[in-house]
């Protein structure tokens, strides 16, 4: 079967004609004009910001390609103003006094200084990554998808979704909470009395929770927009309340109060507490720790549980990077705004612990969280600050948390389940995604109090904030040459010292869920790398095994090299992968973890083509070895012959100590090769692929990768390879010092294909290493013969071979000057234990093979039909059973006359036999010192 014309003719190109060759050099100077790949969400309609505005799908224009938006916010409106108000949310007016209460001053700043440190370092990585390009809908998922590729992006794009879904669900809790402190009963009447008249208890805070979701989600629903142009308002109105705390520090008196609380049993539990203005006894008492019992969740707080109601003010940094594609100048704004507005929530959160450690005394601070409107001048200017910054961060929380969903369903990463959150209304709005996040918030309120899921609020932005700095730790490593933001202010060591901070938090806070959320990153992460989804977004995974490969590349030393160290690097070449199939599946076996290099030579001049056909082609192969399961690499060369294209890829296939050592050829015979694409179900498959679209094969399908490779060839179809051109590609790679394989019968064998559960216990493997062409050879122990039991052993421990066994023919002569067979076949039993072979040994009288044999001056013409026919007997008598057999390949003739009946006799002798191998080693392989 002649497998070997691993050639693309020049007869298509000559049938192209004129006019197909000016398309094709049209389609080749159009590549050079094609527009570079947007950093849209796959061109898609999604808003710029995480709490930003609904985007006008008329913005796009008809061909897909959005249009330039203006850009109008500048770096206070754009920036600073969504990042200050997303940082003061709740625990500005309402934790304040829970984290210096039970903390402390000194510890309370500690946490200040710590959670800073660790978000200060996941700035620096925000604004190296969002000034190397702008990002869009999505926020982190965007910057850690387009930085770390589908896998990550989208396992940490999904955990932060759901942080975000539990900080909207904290922000309500935390603005129901302050609505019930001043509008809730008194624990110890049952009656309205003036405003308090909202019952108290858990299924009521469900309630209220609920109906302020409620209006929520309709404001999500039909005026998104309102949000981002009320912002400023927001802000300001946070900013006056804020103000006048810190007034009425110095304009109100000392006050005592008296708190009650449900304790258990329906025991009511008063508390003396007082306001006593600036004091230095106050200030002294409240500088160290004193964590008590938690009056909303009945559990004594620590160090780590009081952090994590106070990291959830941190949790804002990236509302300002969101707005990039709304800025006039985001490479100048999101460094600078960012930084500005983290600056002056620390000074305010820092002012204000100092504050409220000098003027309230312990008992205030941890047994009301409201304490600030009843010491401020006028406390409904507090009231309005809660709720505004509450619900403002509640929003702000659900539009973000709809439109990473958004995202991630436009994306195709989830597949089915989350692919109604792609609708969007006619306006753009994601309608669906808003009612998933929706609906997942109501389920999250069902907590009941702010306290109990801070926890998890913080392990979950930690984890996104750490993958943040991986990504920008990765491009750092990766040594991109398009990775150059320009904000500078980052290395290495700040991504590192970042990812480290962040997990270290994540597991003093809560282990148990740190340890979950990761496991669930894990299975994120193995699920979508099973589903193997392929993206135009760059995979940063590339970049890092390129950097790490190059070096490890650069320290295999061929002057290492060691002859127990070897294996089989291969050199397969095929013409046609329809005929070839089966050969290519067995070679994979034969590899041993080696190199294999899959080669094809295409017949052409480029002198005369408009562009290089060879590398369209690349896309086609690699989608063939992906449906074969095979390792192995593609390289294709263009050459006017088969031999040179050979010569070409021997020499330059390859790279530093990873070069093939092994050339595989199908053999040169008359036989009409089978077409196994129509036949392997791989290949057949007409059901609908794996979300339908090209996104998951690089553009390439079933039908036009059937449609690529040519048919196989005929009976009456010419050969474009001669006899003589084989034999010297033969003659070429022992020259160059590489072994060669002739393959036969390969179509015959069965079981190699991915899918198959063959373990081998079925198989045989006979191995004759005998040169059975030169009767008059005894030596067992030349290199070749060594090479051929050295490859017969490495097929023996694939996977598919493990159990098969091993045979070895040693052919001995009856007659008297042979009687010392028994002594041979004691030292090649020797031989086989130093070389830790597990074979049977079989030995072969061949007397009636080698009487055929007539000896003459001109070897090539010593061999007569006769004695090939013995020959050929003999192998199907004792071979005939084996799955595969490995033969003695001799040199090949040295003149061109003698190609045609070296052919011949390598044809006669394995005529009929199945599967074979036949070897020409040239180097030694076997080892038996330590």
């Amino acid at each position: 079967m002649l497998n070997f014309p691993f050639i693309t003719t020049k007869k298509s190109f000559v049938m192209m004609g004129e006019q197909a060759k000016q398309n094709l050099f049209s389609a080749a100077m159009s590549n050079e004009r094609t527009p570079l790949i947007t950093s849209g969400v796959c061109g898609l309609n999604v808003t710029a910001a995480v709490c930003g505005t609904d985007t006008d799908p008329a913005q796009e224009s008809s061909s897909g390609t959005p249009n330039q938006s203006p850009r109008k916010l500048n770096t206070f409106f754009g920036v600073m103003v969504p990042t200050v108000l997303s940082m003061f949310s709740i625990v500005l007016f309402l934790r304040t006094g829970f984290v210096v209460g039970h903390a402390g001053l000194l510890q309370a700043l500690l946490m200040v200084v710590v959670a800073y440190t660790i978000i200060s370092l996941t700035i620096l990585s925000i604004c190296a990554i969002s000034t190397n390009g702008a990002i869009q809908g999505g926020g982190a998922y965007y910057m850690i998808s387009r930085s770390l590729g589908p896998e990550f992006g989208g396992s940490i794009g999904l955990m932060f979704f759901l942080a975000k879904i539990f900080a909207c669900g904290g922000y309500v809790l935390g603005l129901v909470e302050a609505i019930l402190d001043v509008f809730g009963l008194d624990p110890e009447s049952s009656v309205s009395t003036g405003v308090r008249v909202f019952p108290q208890g858990y299924w009521y805070t469900v309630l209220y929770s609920s109906v302020i979701l409620l209006l929520c989600l309709l404001v999500c629903l039909v005026g998104a927009h309102i949000y981002s142009r009320t912002a400023f308002v927001i802000l300001l109105v946070v900013t006056v309340s804020l103000l006048s705390v810190f007034i009425s520090s110095v304009a109100v008196k000392p006050q005592e109060f008296i708190i009650t609380h449900h304790g258990s049993d329906n025991q009511t539990l008063r508390y003396n507490a007082s306001y006593t203005g600036f004091s230095a006894t106050t200030l002294k008492n409240n500088l160290g720790p004193g964590y008590s019992l938690d009056y909303s969740t009945n559990s004594v707080m620590s160090f780590a549980t009081v952090f994590a109601v106070m990291f959830t003010s941190c949790t804002g940094i990236m509302a300002g990077a969101n707005m990039s594609g709304e800025l006039k100048n985001p490479s100048v704004a999101i460094p600078k705004g960012t930084i500005i507005a983290v600056s002056y929530t620390f000074i305010v959160y820092v002012l204000l612990f100092f504050m409220i450690s000098a003027t309230c005394d312990r008992t205030l601070l941890i047994q009301d969280y409201g304490f600030l409107q009843r010491i401020n001048l006028w406390p409904p200017f507090v009231t309005i600050g809660i709720y505004c910054a509450s619900l403002s961060a509640a929003m702000c929380a659900m539009i973000g948390a709809s439109r990473i969903l958004h995202a991630l369903a436009l994306d195709h990463l989830f597949g089915l389940p989350l692919a109604p959150a792609a609708i969007t209304s006619a306006s753009g709005n994601p309608w669906v995604a808003v009612l998933f996040t929706w609906g997942l918030t109501q389920c999250v309120v069902f907590a009941g109090e702010l306290n109990a899921i801070a926890g998890l609020v913080t392990v979950f932005y930690l984890l996104a904030y750490a993958a943040v700095d991986l990504a920008c730790l990765a491009l750092e490593w990766a040594s991109a040459p398009n990775f150059r933001p320009t904000f500078q202010l980052f290395s290495w060591h700040t991504c590192l010292l970042g990812i480290v901070s962040c997990l270290a938090m994540m597991f003093i806070i809560n282990p148990l869920y740190s340890s979950g959320s990761i496991v669930l990153l894990l299975l994120l992460l193995l699920f979508l790398h099973y589903r193997s989804p392929t993206s135009s977004w760059g995979y940063i995974s590339q970049a890092l095994i390129f950097h790490q490969v190059r070096k490890y590349l650069l320290m295999l030393d061929v002057r290492k090299d060691h002859v127990k160290f070897w294996r089989p690097q291969v050199l397969l070449m095929v013409a046609n992968p329809r005929s070839s199939s089966q050969l290519i599946l067995f070679v994979n076996q034969l590899k041993k973890g080696g190199l294999y290099v899959l080669g094809h030579v295409q017949l052409g001049d480029l002198d005369t083509l408009p562009s290089d056909p060879v590398q369209q082609q690349y896309n086609f192969w690699m989608s063939l070895v992906d449906k074969l399961g095979v390792k192995a690499f593609v390289d294709l060369t263009l050459s006017p012959t088969v031999r040179q294209g050979t010569q070409h890829l021997l020499r330059i296939t390859g790279l530093g100590g990873m070069k093939p050592n092994m050339l595989i050829l199908g053999f040169y015979d008359s036989c009409t090769p089978e077409d196994f694409l129509l036949q392997d179900s791989a290949f057949c498959d007409t059901a609908v692929e794996r979300g339908g679209e090209d996104e998951f094969n690089f553009g390439v399908d079933l039908p036009s990768l059937q449609a690529h490779f040519p048919p196989v060839r005929d009976a009456e179809s010419p050969r474009w390879l001669a006899p003589e051109e084989y034999v010297g590609i033969i003659s070429d790679a022992i020259k160059m010092n590489k072994s060669v394989c002739l393959g036969r019968y390969f179509f015959k064998l069965e079981g190699e294909d991915k899918d198959s559960k063959v373990d081998g216990s079925e198989r045989i493997i006979d191995v004759w290493p005998l040169n059975l062409l030169q009767p008059g050879c005894r030596d067992y122990e030349d290199v070749c013969s060594l090479f051929l039991l050295q490859m017969a052993c490495v097929l023996n421990m694939s996977s598919k071979w493990r159990h098969a066994k091993m045979r070895i023919f040693l052919n001995v002569g009856s007659a008297s000057s042979d009687q010392g067979w028994m002594v041979n076949e004691e030292t090649f039993r020797e031989l086989l234990r130093k070389l830790r072979i597990r074979a049977s040994i079989k030995i072969v009288p061949w007397d009636s093979v080698v009487q055929h044999h007539t000896p003459t001056a001109e070897p090539a013409q010593a061999l007569s039909e006769s004695f090939l026919s013995a020959v050929n007997r003999m192998l199907m008598e004792h071979s005939s059973q084996a799955t595969v057999r490995f033969l003695y390949l001799p040199q090949p003739p040295s003149h061109r006359s003698q190609s045609q009946p070296f052919l011949a006799q390598l044809e006669a002798v394995t005529n009929g036999l199945g599967p074979t191998l036949l070897i020409h080693g040239v180097t030694p392989v076997t080892y038996t010192d330590l």
